[in-house]
């Protein structure tokens, strides 16, 4: 008689935060969400949804750039402090270029989105977003495992530095360097120096 297998446990839903002052839409972008299915929560106060981060983290967090005392970019930057590889989307009825580059490049954002929010876009956005975030997860767990000398090894090596190079850096013997780059790649599980720079944050 063939075994049975035990079902598999349902796949959990990745969280995603709404945060918008405007608490009716925030709402209906969570209630979006939840339809495609997402763990969706609305928050109308930045200083709320960063007081229950920690106890309510998310996979993903949507946030509006314009609100009362807050900006959306402020409450990245604080939020990155707290969870600095959640990944974060903006949206805004105000759409302009620079604060389209700002969102991606100083605030770490994975899309800029204007309102009305196109159902579609937004779900494939956040689902890249959040494959981004679980990259980003993965790697930083990696890497914590390094030594600090071992770290300090890492950080030349993605530089691009050979073993004669990082010796004469760190004052230490060609030997030690050739067993600290062995540490390096066993601890991250990588054969390459190309496999260690996807790794960097």
């Amino acid at each position: 008689m063939p075994l049975r297998r035990p079902p598999l446990a349902p796949a959990q839903p990745d969280t995603v935060h709404v945060l918008d002052d405007d608490c009716d839409l925030g709402a209906a972008v969570a209630r979006l969400l939840a339809r495609q299915g997402f763990a969706a929560r609305s928050f109308a106060d930045p200083a709320a949804l960063l007081a229950d981060y920690a106890a309510s983290p998310a996979h993903a967090v949507v946030t509006d750039v314009m609100m009362g005392d807050w900006d959306g970019f402020t409450f990245a930057e604080r939020l990155r402090a707290i969870d600095p590889h959640v990944a974060i989307l903006f949206m805004t009825a105000w759409p302009s270029t620079a604060h389209a580059v700002d969102a991606v490049r100083r605030h770490g954002g994975t899309d800029y989105l204007e309102k009305p929010v196109d159902e579609a876009r937004l779900g494939a956005s956040l689902r890249e977003g959040i494959a981004w975030s679980q990259a980003r997860r993965a790697a930083a767990v990696r890497l914590a495992d390094l030594s600090p000398r071992e770290r300090q090894v890492f950080d030349l090596m993605v530089q691009g530095h050979g073993n004669k190079a990082m010796a004469a850096l760190l004052g230490l013997s060609q030997k030690t360097i050739e067993d600290h780059r062995a540490a390096v790649l066993a601890k991250t599980q990588t054969q390459s120096v190309a496999q260690l720079i996807a790794l960097v944050p």
